[in-house]
């Protein structure tokens, strides 16, 4: 479910008897959704949450012990017939990874398997105080998946993500909130409202052309060998930005002492990413 309120959008995980469980068809709808939304120029930042006890409980396993089988040789339900041998969780975080929005985790009750790995290409988590993370893959017999075994050790650590990830025990949100896994805990009646205000506070001030470049620029930063890559980066879109309407509408409301109001349209400023930021094939 999508809605929009003034700049933010709020996304809904809305199958609460489920513990809105994710299917293949899920993900696409999900990344279809995140097409339209970056396509509005109105649409500011992302929250994402979840409808009744759960944020969600992971990966539909109604299937049952074929739930994980390879479906290469079929159109795996006509969701992904392109990529069925892929782990659908991590076609969701690379969209998610190549958002041009801020997203934030409005994380309202448990998350575990995909409901919690989803959430690691998003910039900014809040949990209830009651939510639990699960990283329970070795209980299902298989592995990480939604790239996540690039994103957990760069937010919780080496040692503490493998620990999590083998013993697939759940985590409490005191213990998540110590590890750096979310950045506040809220009760549970709070936290959209305050992951809506960290969206907020990401956009409200800024040029969205400037936030756009800046989320990507320090995820994939993430991936540089050396400072030199980030210098490159930096001159190249300083010098880009620095010779458009925002930069000059930035600099003279400074000078005006007056609120910038930026003229370049989101979808217009991002077009030269793919510049700096090609997409990888699979």
């Amino acid at each position: 479910m999508v809605d929009r309120f003034d700049r933010i959008a709020r996304i809904t995980f809305d199958r609460p008897r489920q513990l809105n469980t994710l299917s293949r068809r899920t993900v696409v709808d999900l990344c279809t959704a995140l097409d339209e939304l970056e396509a509005d120029d109105a649409v500011r930042a992302i929250v994402f949450t979840g409808s009744g006890r759960a944020f969600s409980a992971g990966a539909d396993l109604s299937g049952g012990s074929d739930t994980f089988r390879d479906r290469r040789d079929e159109q795996a339900d006509g969701a992904l017939p392109a990529t069925s041998s892929r782990d659908f969780g991590g076609i969701l975080a690379l969209r998610l990874f190549a958002c041009t929005r801020p997203l934030v985790a409005a994380i309202n009750g448990d998350a575990v398997g995909l409901g919690v790995t989803m959430t690691l290409p998003m910039d900014i988590r809040i949990a209830a105080d009651s939510a639990r993370f699960g990283f329970v893959f070795s209980r299902r017999g298989i592995v990480p998946e939604a790239c996540s075994t690039w994103f957990l050790p760069r937010i919780v650590g080496v040692g503490r993500a493998i620990e999590w990830a083998a013993s697939g025990r759940l985590v409490g949100a005191a213990e998540a909130l110590e590890a750096g896994l979310v950045r506040e805990v809220v009760p549970a009646d709070d936290v959209v409202t305050v992951a809506s205000r960290y969206a907020a506070e990401m956009v409200d001030a800024g040029a969205p052309t400037s936030v756009a470049a800046i989320r990507q620029m320090m995820w994939h930063g993430l991936t540089h060998s050396h400072p030199i890559e980030a210098h490159r980066v930096e001159s190249d879109l300083v010098r880009h930005l620095g010779a458009g309407p925002d930069a000059a509408e930035g600099v003279q409301a400074f000078i005006d002492k007056r609120p910038a109001q930026f003229p370049t349209p989101i979808t217009e400023g991002i077009r030269p990413f793919r510049k700096w930021w090609p997409e990888i094939a699979f």
